[in-house]
């Protein structure tokens, strides 16, 4: 069975956003050689890609075209990507196929055979799979410094879901990768 992974970045705070979409500049203050090398390596454990209606067209918008980390972009752009929305009609990023309901799709593909899926950024993917006990894993880098104000990664909840930390990675730029397995997936 493959693995569910979320992975992003968080605020010490809890936002993976400022107040306005795509408002990231806060992950500048955990880039560094440690973290691209991390990213580098998501590359080499994962087959498919996850991601919102939202992240998806940030990143598809992004992507094609970057030229910094080209090893991370030529992953990016090369890898399966699934974009989970009920209002898109088409992708236009290389091997992406849209899915209308994530939860029944993020099952069949567990089951089938292949390396790590990723969910990256989506807060509110990430949420729905991770209240229907499909993440097997969350790998947050935790970046210092408080913003006040923006989106949650973690939404509200009807109940707490307790995590066991698997491992924690201090960088040089101060920020912590965090990895943790939901109790319900131990």
């Amino acid at each position: 069975m493959r693995k569910l992974v979320v992975w992003n970045l968080m605020t010490l705070d809890g936002y993976f956003e400022g107040t306005k979409p795509w408002d990231l500049d806060f992950h500048m203050l955990a880039w560094g050689d440690e973290l691209e090398r991390y990213a580098t390596e998501l590359g080499q454990e994962g087959d498919l890609l996850i991601f919102g209606r939202k992240t998806y067209e940030g990143m598809a918008a992004y992507w094609p075209t970057a030229t910094e980390a080209p090893e991370i972009a030529a992953y990016m752009n090369g890898i399966a990507k699934v974009a989970a929305s009920r209002t898109m009609d088409k992708a236009e990023w290389n091997n992406t196929r849209i899915v209308r309901d994530i939860v029944a799709e993020a099952e069949k593909l567990k089951e089938e055979p292949g390396k790590t899926i990723f969910v990256f950024g989506s807060a509110e993917v990430a949420d729905t799979l991770l209240k229907a006990g499909l993440v097997d894993e969350i790998r947050i880098c935790l970046v210092p410094v408080v913003l006040g104000c923006g989106n949650p990664h973690f939404k509200p909840a009807a109940e707490q879901i307790p995590m066991k930390l698997l491992e924690s990675t201090p960088l040089k730029t101060g920020a912590v990768i965090l990895r943790y397995e939901p109790a319900k997936a131990a």
